[in-house]
């Protein structure tokens, strides 16, 4: 079958299954060989600033103009061929054809030198779709068969992809500005989809409630939480888990279907669902955030759980109960009455200064409650969502000076809106979720962190460096 001629040469007349199949396999194999001699050429190209010799402002507009990737896809052959640097195993694999570019780049986001024979091994067979599920719960050093990692330690981001018509296009466009211009400064793309996704759900409506929901379900044993996405489970980092902690609607532990076959609560009248200070699954009610329906569990490392979404069922079914035992009553965060209290006292909009948001507020938790923070006006105030979810992941610090007052300064301490040291903010941010990833709580890791701050030698010193100290001052609040 000859192909030299374009597709318009190519005639399926009298073709053999069996030669239409070795056809495909060998442009496979080819086009595995081809990546991987690619991937090694822009590596070059990148590291000998091929863009400079030719007049482009930088290397990603350089391969767009001239071979037409964007520029994530420019990011993702980068790092695969620099990692295939180290791992020959897994480069061999490609280059002869037995391993695809897509399966490549989900191995090098795991494999060291020490384990990539054994994710060869275990990429043998599967589609890419069932790697990156593998991969997924994995991080680099980690062997195929090594123990699921608590979700609080997987999170990555989601790519979304769109082909719309022109229009669809255009008016996608005019939203995303109309959302910058509300929020009177610039919001990310993910904040920007995150605004949009929330429209949808749902609109301010009872004060004393939600505005919407979405589910949330946290582990007892290791605190991670995911969010139920069409009957998937998707890690969330701890900050999401924070800000659905402030203001949420607890439903209680777990109900194991295997074990109790009752049909979960009406989703529509239920709140959502966020982590409690104790480890068991909440509902969290937000403008913002609301996360809502019956937990559902998750398997952990520590002690692993059935789920409704999609785990293993159980080796041996527990006889049915004759009677069968009270739902938990669903217990709100913020009582309704002093939510609408706090929206009313705060004008429905968000606090931070500058910030012109008023739909979708969610109520924050000054002293977070995990730290002994109490459910009254003084130590709650409105955040529109992207300035809550800047707090959580400590981006943004709050503090309530001694006269009552709200201050608002960035990772760094310096004023919010005035912020003088960008490199210095970005190494505290960095620090701080560290921190949180390693499992110590929020106001232990804003305490240390406040505590380098007022430390002279340690200004303008690097996130490694900045990290080492903090490890050796935090001090873990008894648990």
């Amino acid at each position: 079958m000859g192909t030299g001629h374009g597709a318009s040469a190519l005639s399926t007349d009298g073709c053999d299954w069996t030669q239409v199949h070795a056809a495909l396999s060998r442009l496979a194999r080819e086009r595995a060989a081809l990546d991987a001699e690619e991937g090694r050429w822009l590596l070059c190209a990148f590291r000998t600033a091929v863009h400079l010799h030719l007049g482009h402002g930088s290397f990603t507009q350089y391969i767009e103009r001239m071979f037409g990737y964007r520029p994530r896809t420019t990011q993702e052959k980068l790092r695969v061929a620099e990692a295939l640097e180290t791992l020959p195993a897994l480069g061999r694999a490609l280059e002869g054809g037995a391993l695809s570019w897509a399966a490549a780049r989900e191995l090098t986001r795991v494999a060291v030198p020490e384990t990539e024979c054994a994710w060869l091994d275990a990429a043998r067979g599967k589609t890419v779709r069932e790697l990156e599920t593998l991969v997924a719960s994995k991080t680099p050093g980690d062997s195929p068969d090594a123990p699921t990692r608590p979700m609080s330690e997987v999170q990555r981001p989601h790519v979304l992809r769109f082909e719309v018509a022109p229009d669809t296009f255009a008016t996608f466009r005019e939203a995303t500005q109309q959302l910058r211009r509300r929020a009177g400064s610039h919001l990310d793309d993910d904040a920007v989809l995150l605004a949009m996704a929330r429209h949808v759900l749902g609109g301010p409506g009872d004060e004393g409630r939600s505005s919407y929901q979405i589910s949330l379900s946290v582990c007892p044993v290791c605190g991670g939480g995911a969010q139920t996405a069409s009957g998937d489970l998707v890690p969330v980092d701890a900050a999401v888990l924070e800000m659905a902690a402030c203001d949420a609607q607890h439903l209680g532990p777990e109900l194991h279907s295997e074990k109790l076959p009752l049909a979960a609560p009406d989703i529509e009248n239920a709140a959502e669902t966020k982590p409690n200070t104790h480890g068991a699954a909440a509902g969290r009610q937000s403008s913002d955030h609301a996360h809502v329906s019956a937990p559902i569990p998750r398997e952990c490392d520590a002690a692993p759980v059935t789920s409704a979404a999609g785990a293993d069922p159980a080796p041996q079914a527990e006889p049915l109960p004759s009677t069968v035992p009270p739902l938990p009553r669903a217990q709100k965060s913020i009582p309704p009455a002093l939510r609408r209290a706090v929206l009313i006292r705060d004008r429905h909009r968000c606090r931070v200064p500058g910030c012109t948001h008023a739909t979708f507020i969610d109520v924050h938790h000054v002293q977070p409650r995990a730290d002994g923070g109490r459910n009254e006006a003084p130590n709650l105030l409105t955040l529109c969502s992207a300035h809550h979810r800047a707090a959580h992941r400590g981006q943004l610090l709050i503090g309530r000076q001694h006269d009552g007052t709200i201050d608002f300064q960035h990772a760094d301490g310096a004023a919010y809106g005035n912020p003088q040291t960008p490199r210095l903010i970005d190494a505290h941010a960095k620090v701080f979720s560290a921190l949180r990833h390693l499992g110590y709580r929020e106001g232990e890791v804003k305490t240390v962190l406040a505590e380098l701050r007022s430390d002279a030698e340690l200004a303008g010193v690097n996130v490694e460096r900045l990290l080492r100290e903090a490890l050796c001052r935090i001090k873990p609040i008894y648990r």
